[in-house]
């Protein structure tokens, strides 16, 4: 098989021609932007997940078409590497790179990648592509597919499906179905059957009620969690809300991050009873936060933080009724509350690391674990087992029925990357287990009062951060302003960073007090205003209007 780089130029020339000057970079999950100016990074994307496969010996890489928690107008790619992880950081640069050349240098640029990394270009590669719900998918996939097939790559269409079912499919692929099959319903039959076998007919104890409301952003695991109802033997009924019809749009006033961040319910929810388990997961359906109104209306949230130990508490618990010795730790970022932070460590003594925001890179410090748990507060994250906690698992399981448990657990998880669908399902078989309801595992420890902000600058990089991004090493000073804020505050804390998704700086704070908190947010906001050049309107103090 020949290869003719020529006809790499000619397809971008004639089909994907580069129509934008600005320099875009490959961010904690991919490239994102207006969907108008995506058609030539997804062609490049093409290429580089063809020439990507090639390097890595005809394994399967993985495309996946979305802008997550993003608004409709907006997508984005990631590439997936053939363990399921994001792809490696070195190659990340050679996406950026790909990506910001003319057309014209295209060509050279592709020879040069090829030199580089001694790539074997008449070899076999694979690469699978999916993508999410949103109208200009199906444009861009037919760009990533265009730019496999340029390459005489071979090319599998998934069509709609989440990320974690991308991921889900590059590993079944390159395990030789050891993880399951590369197909749907492979995904939605290992993770139904280990669910139901945990339940055991049980679907109903103590506090724990088999009623659930589930709003599906408007994305694609609206669509998917409709097919696993339709899948599941009555073991869990979910109302689904938000399911992207009609008027909705993806995101717009719901899914994880609107709650998240927003703290109230998303639009169209119904009229429930008080204490009522709700569900809110992202665009593509990675992210998942749980959410509940008590008898007076007040909104609560359970976060990532609030899932993270949950999980931690019940596999410690699991283990120890095993008789295993497993080292168990728990992954974090800044953006974890402090309370949660307090209780794992002196409560539950797990160890705790910090890492910085992505979960790459939580992911990566979960691996030094027997059992890594891991999980964004936005709601994004698994638990990942090593390969010889899982063959101790499966040994004791031949006489331990606890071991068999677990086992379970293992298949229902998936390990590869946030699944806000598996990851809602093992919350709910954790609930039924403790026979809990939502006020039993809010009762766990108090959240801090908490608030993010997002303040517009004209180069978001101007913000570079250090200590798993909890300090502000540029510009200068404006981390000695921050620290003589906070001091002012009891139980204050906050830090700023760069977004990896969008052209803004975050804001995060906590303190005692909820009008201490949203007075903190302001006054790191408008540092950052003032010192990193902020283009947006300016604050509003809460002393005079609410956040």
């Amino acid at each position: 098989m020949s290869i003719n780089l020529r006809t790499v130029y000619a397809f971008a020339r004639e089909m994907y021609p580069k129509n934008s000057k600005e320099t875009i970079q490959y961010g904690t999950a991919g490239f994102r932007g207006k969907a108008e100016f995506l058609d030539s990074v997804m062609f490049r994307m093409g290429v580089l997940a063809t020439l990507r496969s090639r390097y890595r010996e005809g394994a399967v890489i993985g495309v996946m078409i979305t802008a997550s928690h993003n608004p409709e107008p907006d997508n984005g790619v990631k590439l997936i590497d053939p363990k399921g992880e994001m792809l490696e950081s070195s190659w990340e640069k050679i996406a950026t790179d790909l990506v910001n050349v003319s057309d014209q240098e295209l060509e050279q640029h592709v020879g040069q990648i090829i030199k580089d990394n001694n790539i074997d270009v008449t070899s076999s590669s694979y690469v699978y592509v999916g993508m999410d719900n949103r109208y200009h998918s199906p444009r861009l996939l037919k760009a990533v597919a265009d730019g496999v097939i340029a390459l005489k790559g071979n090319v599998r269409e998934f069509g709609i499906v989440t990320t974690p079912m991308m991921h889900f499919f590059v590993v079944a692929a390159n395990t030789k179905e050891a993880y399951g099959k590369p197909t749907e319903e492979s995904y939605y039959e290992k993770l139904i059957s280990s669910f139901e076998k945990l339940r055991n007919g049980r679907v109903e104890n103590g506090n724990y009620r088999n009623s659930l409301i589930y709003d599906g952003a408007n994305g694609v695991g609206a669509r998917k969690m409709l097919q696993f109802i339709k899948r599941m033997n009555n073991s869990l009924a979910v109302t689904v809300i938000n399911q992207g019809i009609g008027t909705g749009k993806i995101n717009e006033d719901c899914g994880a991050d609107h709650v998240k961040v927003k703290q109230r319910v998303p639009v169209n929810m119904p009229d429930v009873e008080p204490f009522t388990r709700c569900v809110s997961v992202d665009g593509d359906a990675d992210r998942v936060v749980y959410f509940y109104t008590d008898d007076e209306g007040q909104f609560h949230l359970l976060d990532g933080d609030r899932i993270a130990t949950l999980v931690a508490d019940y596999l410690m618990e699991q283990i120890k009724r095993c008789d295993l010795n497993l080292r168990i730790g728990l992954v974090q970022t800044a953006y974890a509350n402090g309370a949660s932070t307090d209780y794992i460590v002196n409560e539950l003594k797990v160890p705790v690391s910090c890492v910085p925001t992505g979960v790459k890179h939580l992911h990566h410090k979960a691996l030094e674990y027997d059992v890594g748990v891991y999980f964004e507060a936005n709601g994004h994250g698994t638990i990942v087992f090593s390969d010889s906690a899982k063959s101790l698992i499966a040994e004791a399981a031949k006489t331990n029925e606890d071991a068999k448990s677990l086992l379970l657990i293992i298949d229902l998880i998936n390990e590869t990357v946030g699944d806000a669908i598996s990851d809602m399902l093992l919350v709910e078989t954790i609930l039924n287990h403790k026979g809990w309801d939502v006020k039993d595992w809010s009762a766990a420890y108090n959240d801090l009062p908490n608030l993010q902000l997002k303040i517009s600058v004209q180069d978001r990089n101007v913000i570079k951060t250090t200590d798993a991004e909890r300090v502000c090493v540029e510009p200068q000073g404006l981390q000695e302003e921050i620290n003589k804020v906070v001091a002012n505050y009891k139980r204050g804390r906050s830090f700023v960073r760069p977004s990896g998704t969008e052209d803004v700086v975050r804001v995060y704070a906590e303190a005692a007090t909820k009008e201490d908190v949203q007075q903190l947010a302001y006054e790191v906001g408008r540092l950052v205003q003032r010192l990193a050049g902020g283009v947006g309107p300016e604050l509003v103090n809460p002393s005079n209007a609410h956040l």
